[in-house]
């Protein structure tokens, strides 16, 4: 199992606030914590629609920033629920950073449609998912699975933030509201095509700088029907 290590800039005040709320939500011990990934899965879908929506009706902003705070609420307490009931599955793990960067990309679109603009959308989504991509191939090169400094925190909080101005732009200036979405889906794409390239450089370095071994076994091919 990889090292968790957080270097984000947020998640030292955030988090610990949010997995505070665990007690409060009274899950019972039952519940799988895959359900609490499920759960934090729909309410991500719920904020991409509601991004979707937010050039067309007033609410639409405040739904994609509830959908995205309700997903980072249950991101804070699937594990921490998983630890207090025994129920640590690596298969649990394995779902929950695989629902993790398809939300990313839930919002991404649903921005995308609002303004008018997949062909920009296309751009973030694919950043997105080969910022994710860098990650895991880093965990599993290096032992550790680590986040940076402008992580998953920081980008749910801006996305929340941008949210809830899209819906006070719509209600008292709906005149500008195409160009704010853009503006604001253009700015999210351009920080990562910046800083992808910079995160590739930093891991290739960090993981040959790693105690690991480097693989140098070859492939094993086996015929259909054969173990």
């Amino acid at each position: 199992m990889s090292k968790r290590v957080s270097l984000s800039l947020l998640d030292p005040y955030i988090g610990p606030r949010l997995a505070s709320l665990y007690p409060r939500l009274s899950i019972p011990k039952w519940f799988p914590p895959e359900g609490i990934v499920a759960i934090g899965h729909l309410s991500a879908i719920a904020g991409a629609i509601g991004l979707g929506l937010s050039t067309t009706y007033w609410w639409g902003g405040v739904l994609g920033a509830i959908g995205i705070t309700g997903n980072h609420i249950a991101d804070c307490v699937d594990g921490r629920h998983a630890r207090a009931t025994g129920q640590c599955r690596n298969g649990g793990e394995l779902l929950d950073h695989f629902t993790d960067p398809l939300s990313f990309t839930y919002w991404m679109i649903g921005l995308a449609v609002a303004c008018g603009r997949l062909d920009l959308g296309l751009v973030a989504v694919t950043v997105l998912m080969a910022m994710a991509v860098l990650t895991n191939l880093r965990a599993k090169l290096t032992g550790e699975f680590s986040l940076a400094a402008f992580g998953p925190t920081e980008f749910k909080t801006l996305l929340v933030a941008f949210g809830v101005a899209l819906s006070i732009i719509a209600y008292n200036w709906p005149a500008n509201l195409l160009d704010v979405c853009f503006g604001g889906l253009a700015t999210l794409t351009c920080v990562g095509v910046v800083l992808l390239p910079i995160q590739l450089f930093q891991s290739v370095r960090e993981v040959n700088r790693s105690a690991v071994a480097a693989d140098t076994s070859e492939w094993e091919t086996t015929r259909r029907g054969q173990a």
